[in-house]
């Protein structure tokens, strides 16, 4: 058969640009393609609302120390704020955590819905104070004998309001901790009524 000797042309031309055409012409082809709107994107498309709580906490966010500083004492001065005047009204949101919670509530107006002896031990003690002073045997002993009605009589008061809420709160709470609450109370009633803090929500006599 005969030979027909190939053009030197076709024999030394370059090969780099054949195979470099049709990866052009590939992403050519791919750029010019729409993308199928109903394709996904390869992330979820953020609700309305957290885009803006996203900006909001970009554009809060402190440029500088000194401005983050600033920033953290406001916001610690109106967190004190919050939790007095809530100390003050009984809102639940702002107490203090020791405070919080249905059970504490409960054991705050059990002991301030009646009298306890352990709020007049400061005023009492006062009295026996001065009387242990005086230089008269009598007053002396007599104010002895005092020390020991008032201690008595407050241990007596603190078992039966100890034992009183025990039975209270497994009643009105018995699904809920109360772990620490009788001793949450306790301390309480030690406190004169206008001293406690929170302030008192109920008035004595009434019915937790």
């Amino acid at each position: 058969m005969p030979r027909y000797p190939l053009p030197l042309g076709f024999v030394f031309r370059s090969r780099a640009k054949e195979e470099k055409a049709p990866a052009d012409k590939a992403a050519v082809t791919d750029s010019k393609q729409t993308r199928d709107p109903q394709a996904p994107k390869g992330r979820p498309t953020p609700k309305r609302s957290e885009a803006q709580t996203q900006r909001r906490s970009v554009a809060n966010t402190p440029k500088t120390r000194k401005e983050g500083a600033k920033r953290q004492r406001e916001e610690r001065r109106a967190a004190m704020d919050r939790q007095r005047q809530a100390l003050a009204n009984g809102d639940e949101r702002y107490l203090p955590a020791r405070d919080k919670g249905p059970v504490r509530r409960f054991a705050r107006d059990f002991v301030d819905s009646r009298f306890c002896v352990a709020e007049f031990f400061l005023p009492m003690a006062v009295v026996i104070l001065v009387l242990s002073m005086v230089r008269v045997g009598a007053l002396q002993s007599i104010a002895l004998l005092m020390w020991l009605f008032v201690i008595v009589l407050i241990i007596v008061d603190s078992v039966f309001i100890a034992l009183r809420l025990k039975k209270q709160l497994a009643a009105r709470h018995p699904n809920e901790r109360t772990k620490g609450a009788v001793a949450y109370a306790l301390m309480r009633s030690l406190q004169m009524r206008r001293l406690r803090l929170p302030k008192p929500q109920v008035k004595r006599g009434e019915r937790p």
